[in-house]
């Protein structure tokens, strides 16, 4: 075989690999977007139909679940009673981050399952209720899939994290700025965390998601607690324009 051969061989090889490996960035960093676009919106139209309708998602007794941005199996090393969950797989809440921009709105839906986070933010199945005494975690991916909280880490004190069940809004306030940890510290969405700064029983919201940006090596986690509640009949909260 000449040289020449040789060469285009190598040549064309490379040229191969380098328009998969193009395909693929192309599919990671716009057609999850494109995809998780389209399944986001199908959430959302989803809540507003049932809240027209004056049906807001039930809770209904499940067992204690796994967490997927944790380890699989995850059990809080002080489980409380199991609370009534939502029903699996599906949207019953919006939730907002202003810090994260005007438009940032995103539905949250019942279990941290791959699929369920390609259609928005996925709420620990186990942790309380939006609202409720306890601690309402909720994961989200970092990047792929609509990037929802690609701005995680300019989460600071006394941003507001914002939630709708379609009758109520719940304020929560971040405590502090976002703490990075390893997968296995399933402390983290304890009904009191650890490591939250909590020191007894309140209404916490969780948040969730993989660090660094494009790896999951580790978790940032970020702690809020309930500030204030109101009726959706009275208009949003005045913590979108804080």
């Amino acid at each position: 075989m000449s040289v020449r051969l040789i060469v285009r061989t190598f040549s064309e090889l490379c040229i191969t690999v380098g328009a998969l490996i193009i395909l693929f960035v192309a599919y990671i960093l716009f057609w999850t977007g494109v995809k998780a676009a389209g399944a986001t919106e199908g959430q959302i139209d989803d809540l507003q139909n049932q809240w027209a309708h004056g049906a807001v998602t039930a809770p209904e007794p499940v067992p204690l679940p796994s967490a997927s941005l944790l380890p699989a199996d995850p059990k809080p090393s002080a489980p409380a009673p199991a609370p009534k969950a939502y029903r699996d797989g599906k949207p019953f809440a919006m939730l907002y981050i202003p810090r994260f921009g005007k438009d940032w709105e995103w539905p949250v839906l019942e279990n941290t399952k791959v699929k369920t986070l390609q259609k928005g933010l996925g709420h620990y199945r186990g942790t309380a209720a939006a609202g409720a005494t306890g601690n309402f975690a909720v994961a989200g991916h970092r990047r792929t899939y609509g990037d929802p909280f690609k701005d995680f880490p300019k989460l600071r004190p006394g941003d507001a994290v914002i939630v709708t069940d379609g009758t109520t809004w719940f304020t929560y306030r971040i405590d502090r700025k976002p703490y990075r940890t390893v997968p296995s510290d399933v402390g983290v969405i304890d009904p009191v965390p650890r490591k939250s700064g909590f020191d007894g029983p309140g209404r916490y919201l969780t948040l969730t998601t993989c660090e660094p940006e494009w790896g999951s090596s580790h978790r940032l986690i970020a702690w809020a607690h309930l500030d204030a509640t109101q009726p959706v009949t009275d208009g949003k909260p005045a913590a979108f324009h804080s």
